[in-house]
């Protein structure tokens, strides 16, 4: 007998159709635009000279021994991950999530170690070349987008990444080869471990709102909390003498000021947004008259803090161009990757993390099944604050030896941006503090080299990317369902 149904009919009407699938144009709309403007840009105003990408930071070379041993370690991972892919395939289904990004860093690390065991230091590249090679990859991608979109598909994932590697190439070297000399140079390796390091307090603030907005607690007072945990990490460290003491502090104060959100919030309900803007400017005015009271008048007891240096792991730290960036940071800098890793983790692979995204997207059913919604609400919010807190110690402990008003500059809404952009996932507002992070540092670079791109370009470019994929353009932006929603048990 067979297993097929049919449409029921009436006997006037013909069969009914198969609905078409539902077409979004939006990526391929997006995607086209961006491969519109870098095509534009990248090859037809490209120019003829070339730009020189260091892998190696001046006055130091990298390690052989780094070199073979990244080369190693990059061949065995990339056959495991190989092996786990094709066994995955060849049991009828696709591999786990991680399995393909993990599988092109192996890639990458591959060629890295290649570059580094031959002894290659610069690599020189065309930029008329590089920009046409970018600009067909990515129009060939909007064109593949746009193909799909009217038969119910959307771009792959690695087509995605794709594109934007293409872009991102295609840019970097469009605005290097603008420089003032004949060919223009920049260490590679110095601009993105600069840009990790300004990405630090930027990660913490979205690991932070992370935290509080998948349990359904919008946190706009993230730059409250980097900035009151800059101010108490100063102090504290200053009277104790002890950078660890500073530490403790700062992530107290963070704490502290997501108190004052939670209680406000969850306890008398009021809307979250309105105290987390209050909360932002009680803090540069209490941190304001702070400085101006107590720290001008002694800042030799209280805001002398000691310094944070790097902390360089021997042989990887000298691995061609990712040994500085991984392997040659600062105390705060290692636990913003274990605090990655930890929220990740914590979140989508435990109870404890289920129960939260369950109290964010659909709170009743969790007060259903025995969760305690608003007390996961408010310890969340609580421990949210605390990463935020440590990440505002990095700029009295770190970048600077002493607290000034204001310091955190708008990083807490720069955060908040990434966290919108990396889509409420530790990871993927890792990788968007670090976009944030990269177009901060080169702002500088372009400017000491000469190119003519205007640097405030740069300071823009990462919103405008915000916008995009919040508008869905480059793929859908969705925050936790009952995000801002106060719960009241009936």
């Amino acid at each position: 007998m067979s297993t097929a149904t049919t449409a029921t009919t009436r006997p006037d009407e013909a069969p009914e159709e198969v609905l078409a699938p539902l077409v979004s144009w939006k990526a391929p709309i997006g995607l086209g635009i961006l491969a519109v403007v870098g095509t534009v840009m990248f090859g037809v105003f490209s120019g003829g000279k070339s730009a020189a990408f260091g892998l190696v930071d001046t006055g130091r070379g990298a390690s052989a021994v780094a070199a073979w041993l990244a080369l190693a370690v990059a061949i065995l991972a990339a056959a495991w991950l190989s092996y786990a892919w094709f066994r995955a395939r060849r049991a009828g289904h696709g591999p786990a999530g991680w399995i393909p990004p993990a599988l092109a860093a192996a890639v990458v690390v591959f060629v890295l170690a290649v570059l580094g065991v031959a002894g290659v230091t610069v690599i020189t590249l065309g930029a008329r070349l590089i920009g046409w090679l970018s600009a067909v990859v990515m129009l060939a991608l909007a064109g593949w987008s746009a193909w799909l979109a009217p038969r119910g598909h959307k771009l792959p994932r690695w087509g995605v990444a794709a594109f934007a590697i293409a872009f991102l190439v295609g840019f970097l070297v469009w605005i290097v080869a603008g420089g003032r000399d004949a060919t223009p140079y920049i260490s590679l390796a110095g601009l993105l471990a600069g840009a990790v390091t300004l990405a630090v307090p930027l990660v913490f603030g979205s690991l932070s709102g992370v935290l509080c907005e998948r349990s359904g607690i919008v946190n706009i007072a993230i730059e409250g909390q980097l900035l009151m945990g800059a101010f108490s990490a100063a102090v504290g460290a200053t009277v104790t003498g002890s950078v660890y003491a500073g530490l403790i502090a700062a992530a107290v104060a963070g704490a502290l000021v997501s108190l004052v959100l939670a209680v406000v919030s969850i306890k008398y309900l009021v809307n979250q947004i309105i105290v987390g803007v209050v909360l932002n400017v009680l803090v540069v005015g209490l941190t304001n008259f702070l400085f101006s009271t107590l720290l001008t008048a002694n800042p030799e007891g209280l805001n002398k803090p000691p310094h944070l240096g790097s902390i360089e792991i021997p042989v990887l730290a000298d691995v061609p161009l990712i040994g500085p960036i991984l392997f040659r940071q600062s105390l705060v800098g290692y636990l913003m990757y274990i605090a990655v890793i930890v929220v990740y983790v914590g979140l989508f692979h435990t109870k404890w993390g289920l129960r939260v995204r369950a109290v964010g997207e659909h709170p009743q059913a969790a007060d259903t099944l025995g969760v305690n919604v608003n007390r996961t609400r408010f310890w969340n919010t609580i421990l949210g604050g605390a990463i935020a807190g440590i990440g505002g110690s990095f700029f009295t402990l770190v970048a600077v030896d002493a607290f000034s008003k204001e310091m955190s500059a708008g990083r807490g809404y720069i955060a908040l941006a990434a966290l919108i952009f990396g889509r409420w996932n530790p990871i993927g507002a890792f990788l968007a503090s670090l976009l944030f992070g990269f177009a901060d540092n080169l702002q500088s670079v372009i400017t000491i080299i000469g190119s003519p791109l205007p640097s405030q370009f740069m300071a823009m470019l990462p919103y405008v990317v915000t916008v995009f994929a919040v508008a869905g353009l480059v793929g859908r932006s969705r925050p936790p369902a009952m995000e801002g929603i106060p719960y009241v048990k009936g």
